[in-house]
């Protein structure tokens, strides 16, 4: 199996080689045939959801979707046969809310729950509570979500049944100070994470004291926030690892197997971003010996279900049980369409994209290419990190950790940096663009108006500006050839040029390029997505690049003294006052997006002056938080 998985934010990739196999096409027959409940309530939300729900209708079975508030519009709700409203929007008052969804079940009278992955799909009390009502829930018994939904509890079964464990403390953390203290048993660097967590939340490293206890407060609201349960336990950090998982299976009769691997080392805030199968730097006997230990904690908790038994693995090899999920995820799925509401309160996953490939490379050419082709709008998303992640040439060597982000980007993703060559290619499509553009302003319904350009110019002379560079552009066509000198460099840019479409596929001297113009403004800006990134670009023509010379700039802001928030989100928490004296990357205020908190810190010494925002206010993106004398 060759290929790999993208994601995070937004996306996920993954792969897997050629058709389907026979016993897979008769594995779909069977859905369709093969009838167990007449109606099952779907205990999830966004792509998860829909995935159930889509299956369920193969089988004919009858849904029901439960739903916060602000999610009553979502792909979910509107694909199920029924819906209920479960709460308000966060977590813990709906998707979180046993009691509202043991209502759900009893009014639609639901004989069965799947509750996905996350919330409450590895919470014993759910599962216990729906065996009380003679309801089924689809994944594990009790026992092994009990046993391994439990990140304590699962560690003390993985030492039993002889599996590698990472060295720490395997009771629950009771508050800030005693985590200090276990902390410094430990040793430093140390990894805070919460109990009943999973999928990056809740996690905090801290390599002294004081990043112990705020990791220790925060990852605690995070949990309980996230899962319902604040219980924190504290391990060592191992440094520069790999992390990769072996898939497996077991029966009710005893059996377990493992399926080979895949690696998930690329991550972001302890949350996958790109996930390859297989990795490449396992041996088969590693691989071997890492499949064993997990059938081995399989079997241990009479394992009756697929999931995921996760490992970090240092350069020498060797291997430590993290956590195990009661769950796969090997899937193209998206949980939205156009005019849904990334909300604030959820995870911000749009939707997961996979490749294959014969080998690692073709695997990661396909990659590359869907990703150009992705067009989302109306959100800011990951595409260009996505893309350049996979083409780094470290991650093509294989030469990657946990700490592949971090080390690659340490002041944070730019976007791509483009070579000459490169940068020479994005002028000559944009001002092959812009000419365009112009051209088909000079007509319309098939009769000509007054050119805005006399038609009789066959040089198009053009100023464009590119990272607060300006670069003199001469252009023009012959039919869908447009031919281009950029600082001197001729280059021939061919396409068909349908400007309504919203993917342009273009040839740049024989090399193809698919690129996006996202925006497009009289004042001569435009908004082009080139190899993943968006540049903007102002061009103008060189009249009007003179004369622009006598307009006012706008007023660049101030930015040291105030404290805007960078994103929607609700605030948490705010550590000032008016009149209070701050330093320098003091925190300010603490504000939730995306199931995460964040800890906002002043961007210089000084007294406070006005404080906009409280505890419990939704913000959005660039909303004034804090202002400084």
């Amino acid at each position: 199996m060759a290929g790999f998985w993208v994601g995070t934010a937004p996306l996920v990739a993954a792969g897997r080689r050629g058709r389907w196999p026979p016993q897979q096409l008769m594995l779909s027959a069977a859905l369709r045939t093969l009838k167990t409940f007449d109606k099952i309530l779907v205990a999830n939300r966004g792509e998860i959801a829909c995935r159930v729900i889509r299956t369920c209708k193969k089988m004919g079975i009858k849904t029901v979707a439960i739903h916060s508030d602000v999610d009553a519009s979502s792909v979910h709700v509107k694909m199920a046969d029924e819906a209920v409203c479960v709460g308000p929007a966060p977590t813990s008052k709906s998707y979180l809310n046993m009691d509202a969804i043991m209502e759900a079940i009893k009014k639609t009278r639901a004989q069965a729950v799947h509750p996905g992955y996350g919330f409450l799909s590895e919470n014993k009390e759910f599962a216990r509570c729906l065996a009380a009502e003679d309801v089924v829930f689809i994944g594990p018994d009790t026992h092994a979500i009990q046993a391994m939904g439990d990140k304590i509890e699962s560690k003390l079964l993985a030492k039993k049944a002889e599996v590698n464990t990472i060295p720490g403390f395997d009771g629950v953390v009771k508050d800030a100070e005693e985590a200090v203290r276990i902390a410094r048993e430990i040793g430093y660097p140390v990894m805070i994470k919460a109990s009943a967590g999973g999928g990056g939340k809740g996690m905090r490293i801290a390599w002294d004291d004081e990043e112990t206890r705020d990791g220790f407060r925060l990852s605690s609201q995070e949990a309980a926030s996230s899962f319902g349960d604040d219980r924190l336990l504290i391990e060592k950090f191992i440094d520069n690892p790999r992390h990769i998982e072996i898939q497996v299976l077991g029966d009710k009769h005893g059996n377990a197997l493992w399926l080979n691997e895949r690696e998930c080392s690329i991550q972001r805030r302890n949350q996958k971003v790109v996930e390859e199968a297989p990795s490449i730097f396992l041996d088969a006997e590693t691989r071997r010996a890492m499949g064993e230990q997990a059938v081995a904690l399989a079997r241990a908790v009479k394992y009756s279900s697929a999931g995921t038994v996760e490992f970090l693995v240092d350069s020498k090899k060797n291997f430590y049980f993290l956590e195990m999920n009661t769950r796969l995820q090997v899937r193209v799925d998206s949980g939205i369409q156009p005019g849904s509401d990334i909300s604030i309160y959820y995870d911000p996953m749009i939707s997961k994209l996979i490749t294959y490939g014969s080998d690692r490379t073709e695997a990661l050419k396909r990659m590359a290419d869907a990703l150009d082709n992705y067009v989302i709008r109306g959100v800011t998303h990951n595409i260009a990190l996505l893309r350049e992640v996979i083409i780094n040439s470290r991650f093509v060597k294989g030469d990657i950790s946990t700490k592949f982000l971090s080390d690659v980007y340490p002041d944070g993703f730019k976007g791509h940096m483009l070579t000459k060559s490169e940068k020479n290619q994005l002028l000559a499509i944009a001002s092959s663009l812009f000419v365009a553009f112009q051209l088909r302003a000079q007509h319309f319904q098939e009769n000509s108006r007054m050119p805005v350009i006399k038609p009789d110019i066959a040089n198009w002379e053009l100023s464009v500006k590119l990272h607060d560079k300006v670069h003199t552009v001469v252009a023009s066509n012959n039919g869908s050839v447009f031919s281009v000198e950029v600082d001197g460099s001729k280059l021939n840019v061919t396409s068909t040029w349908n400007l309504a479409s919203p993917l342009l596929s273009v040839s740049v001297d024989g090399t193809q390029r698919t690129v996006q113009c996202l925006s497009r403004e009289a004042g001569g800006n435009m908004s082009i997505q080139f190899l993943g990134t968006v540049y903007k670009v102002n061009i103008l023509t060189r009249l009007a690049a003179e004369l622009n010379k006598f307009m006012l700039e706008k007023v660049t802001e101030d930015t040291s003294s105030v404290l805007r928030s960078p994103m929607p989100g609700v605030v948490v928490a705010v550590s000032v006052k008016p009149g209070d004296a701050v330093a320098e990357g003091q925190e300010i205020c603490v504000i939730e997006a995306m199931k995460m908190q964040n800890s906002m810190t002043a961007g210089k010494t000084g007294t406070v002056k006005s404080v906009h925002c409280q505890a419990g206010d939704t913000v959005g993106e660039g909303d004034l938080l804090v202002e400084l004398e």
